[in-house]
């Protein structure tokens, strides 16, 4: 894998400064960028004021951007519009992409900014795009910077938990860590059918893609991204934190367009 990509180094904007918030599943992250820079990144599972107060003192942002799948608290919102220029990523919002998603009100919108991301950091590429979290997403993106949508899958955590929720005797694993085929126990071998399913079902997609567009670029992100390092048959690039470079590189877009 390739994890040298610096996004300083692409599309180069003002010298601003922006907050920019992803809302997951599991996580928030918030991170500020300045001239395509990450200057910082925090990880939490409650959002508070007080977090976003310390870090408007601290890098005095102007603007300020949110993406989230999960319902954002009242007062978090109270707060950005009141103390930023403050957009929030839906299906309504100005892209520097084409969305040909056909429900694009049901898109994720990690989905949509890691695509967004993608397509700043490798302009006339076609590109696969892999989020390896929660669930697993595939998305592609063509070089003319056109969004068709992708497919969806479950995530290794969701793979683990199903198994021991829809079943009445198989335990509840969470590790990542077997090598091999086989497994000499239960635990191993839900081990082995998750792990080595999973990257052959990527093994897989990928395949099928670069059967499909010769040359073109993988690209994964995720918190289960260095899981999949050199296991992977093809040549990917790792890239951190895309979600959060796509919500700047909107965030961007969005200032510039008004």
């Amino acid at each position: 894998m390739n994890d040298n990509l610096n996004p300083a180094k692409q599309n180069s904007c003002a010298s601003k400064v922006n907050l920019v918030i992803d809302f997951g599943n599991t996580l928030t992250k918030v991170a500020v960028f300045q001239n395509n820079v990450m200057l910082k990144l925090e990880k939490t599972t409650q959002l508070s004021t007080r977090l976003l107060e310390n870090i408007r003192e601290e890098f005095l942002p102007a603007y300020a951007i949110i993406s989230t799948v999960v319902e954002v608290q009242p007062e978090i919102k109270d707060y950005l519009e009141k103390h930023f220029e403050f957009y929030e990523l839906t299906h309504m919002s100005k892209l520097p992409i084409t969305n040909l998603y056909q429900t694009p009100e049901t898109l994720g919108k990690d989905r949509l900014a890691a695509v967004i991301g993608t397509s700043a950091l490798f302009p006339g590429n076609d590109c696969l795009v892999i989020d390896a979290g929660t669930c697993i997403t595939f998305d592609f993106i063509n070089k003319e910077a056109r969004y068709f949508g992708g497919a969806i899958s479950p995530g290794i955590s969701l793979r683990f938990k199903a198994l021991h929720n829809f079943t009445s005797r198989l335990p509840l694993v969470s590790q990542r860590k077997f090598e091999g085929l086989t497994g000499a126990t239960t635990e191993e071998s839900i081990l082995s059918g998750v792990l080595n399913g999973t990257v052959a079902e990527l093994n897989g997609i990928i395949s099928n893609f670069c059967d499909n567009y010769p040359g073109i670029s993988v690209i994964i992100t995720g918190g289960d991204m260095n899981y999949f390092d050199k296991k992977l048959k093809s040549n990917i690039f790792a890239v951190p934190n895309l979600v959060l470079i796509g919500l700047n590189v909107t965030l961007d877009f969005n200032v510039k367009e008004k």
